[in-house]
């Protein structure tokens, strides 16, 4: 069998084992030390905005931690983006609230301003203000953010972003991540850059920070003994994964730059193959860091399934997109407020590997077996193979 080709593999360079064997040899192995300080304050210099961090164990850590600061109790309702992974809903369910769940707009596949704004409208009318909107900027393309935030502002309803996938990706030139009341990231393994496992809570709120700090320590009120006044979590990251992160933040734009190539060659390697449609950014104050290349393969004499499963059988990882939170079976019974959008793209779109350490024989290898595919339901075209020299 062909060597396994990775979806999105985690891609390590020069420096995390420095940052690793510093923490070693200074034994800070501790849930805290000088690496997460540092780790800190080099995401809020990658930033440049006037934001606070709180370096976490998880993204999902992140999330859970910012619908208890925005005060989501039991019987809330919260407003989230169905097209997503199921991290972005589970942390409202933690809480005893119910997700709201609002399609997707067609440009950027992510939440849709007007059936957001619906669904606060018919919400309030049944009595039941939404406490938080989390709105995803899904495989790293940037959500409207623009429009959901004025949105958001007039009915005066926090907005959480969730950015796990979209570190690098800005909008109208300003970093995601900085736009939400709160905003979380993912450091997981296979996300742009990686702490192994690990995320981070972004406000400019100072004191939302604070908090979300002090209850990811156990709550540990300042005194003597130990002592709690509210119920607290092991959130908080670790120096050693901290140090990878270090690390990993020096080699940031050339992964958002090698992810961005990924994109571009897959997008000349099918321009002239009509049913086959990358998801780019829909106007110049968009950029994505492509952290996934996601395609769309409309109605032909293929389809999806047949080039995911000719990809798999080559032992090549793909995957389809995310699955609607509002067609799985835990959330068969919540809200939901839009057509069929995000259900269409889930039919018809796969995720195409896209690690920043891909090869240019791997890559190649990717298009010619998609080609291949493609060859075999036609016998009219001939495709040649698109290559990196």
């Amino acid at each position: 069998m062909n060597q396994k080709i990775w979806l999105s593999s985690p891609h390590m360079g020069d420096k995390e084992l420095d940052y690793v064997q510093e923490a070693f040899a200074t034994n800070w192995i501790a849930p805290l030390g000088p690496h997460v300080n540092g780790f800190e304050q080099d995401l809020r210099h990658f930033l440049q905005e006037d934001v606070e961090v709180a370096a976490l164990s998880s993204g999902t850590a992140a999330l859970h931690l910012a619908l208890v600061i925005l005060g989501v109790q039991a019987g809330d309702e919260v407003i989230c983006q169905s097209m997503t992974f199921a991290a972005s809903a589970n942390p409202i369910v933690y809480l005893g609230a119910t997700p709201v769940f609002v399609d997707s707009e067609e440009t950027t596949w992510n939440m849709c301003p007007q059936f957001l704004e619906l669904a606060i409208c018919d919400r309030i009318r049944l009595g039941k203000k939404p406490k938080a909107i989390i709105v995803v900027h899904l495989y790293g393309m940037p959500a409207q953010i623009d429009e959901i935030m004025r949105i958001a502002r007039r009915y005066k309803i926090p907005v959480i972003e969730d950015a796990a996938e979209a570190l690098g990706s800005t909008f109208e030139g300003r970093q995601v991540g900085t736009f939400g009341d709160i905003s979380i990231f993912s450091f997981n393994g296979n996300k742009i850059i990686t702490t192994s496992g690990g995320g981070a809570l972004i406000s400019a709120n100072v004191e939302y920070v604070r908090k979300a700090r002090f209850l990811a320590t156990q709550a540990l009120d300042p005194a003597p003994h130990y002592q709690h006044s509210q119920i607290g979590y092991n959130y908080r990251m670790s120096n050693i994964c901290a140090g990878i992160g270090r690390g990993q933040m020096e080699v940031l734009p050339q992964r958002i730059f090698q992810r961005r190539s990924n994109f571009h060659f897959y997008e000349q390697a099918f321009s002239h193959i009509p049913e086959i449609q990358c998801a780019r950014e829909p106007a110049d104050d968009y950029y994505s860091n492509h952290w996934l290349t996601v395609v769309l393969i409309e109605a032909g004499p293929f389809t999806r399934e047949d080039i995911r499963l000719a990809l798999t059988a080559d032992n090549i990882d793909c995957r389809p997109l995310w699955k609607p939170m509002h067609l799985q079976p835990v959330f068969e019974a919540a809200p939901y407020y839009g057509y069929d959008t995000c259900q269409q793209l889930f039919e018809k779109g796969l995720c195409l590997p896209s690690g920043s350490n891909l090869t240019g024989d791997e890559l190649n290898r990717v298009v010619a077996r998609i080609y291949e595919t493609i060859a075999s339901k036609r016998t009219s075209e001939d495709l040649t193979v698109n290559t990196i020299n």
